[in-house]
């Protein structure tokens, strides 16, 4: 248990900080279609309905294109976040044989101290 224990208070801030390194998905699009709504809607005031309204309604269908394909990309990474560290065959035979030695040197102990 104090094992798992120090494994934690290790592997915790280790996983925080490879986050943070993690390349962030690009939502200058996003923000580039949500610009073109606002100068759509702007226009419409000044006189150019028809203009405006067309630049908005584009800006709307961009929006939601790119605000879709950058969700699609936040959950990808995220995916990637939560997986599991690739184990190597000599990492499970190392802590199979630390395992194992603690038992034998557990067992001993408590054989001999009785």
């Amino acid at each position: 248990m104090k094992r798992l224990g120090l494994v934690i208070m290790f592997a915790f801030p280790l996983a925080l900080l490879a986050s943070g390194f993690a390349l962030a998905a690009d939502d200058s699009k996003v923000k580039a279609a949500t610009e073109q709504v606002e100068r759509g809607a702007k226009k419409i005031p000044d006189g150019k309905i028809g203009e405006g309204v067309g630049e908005t309604a584009k800006g709307i269908g961009n929006t939601v294109t790119e605000g879709a394909k950058y969700s699609g990309e936040k959950l990808k990474e995220a995916g990637k976040a939560a997986e599991p560290p690739a184990r190597t065959a000599w990492g499970d035979t190392k802590d199979g044989a630390v395992s194992f030695g603690h038992s034998v040197k557990g067992f001993l102990a408590n054989l001999f101290s009785k």
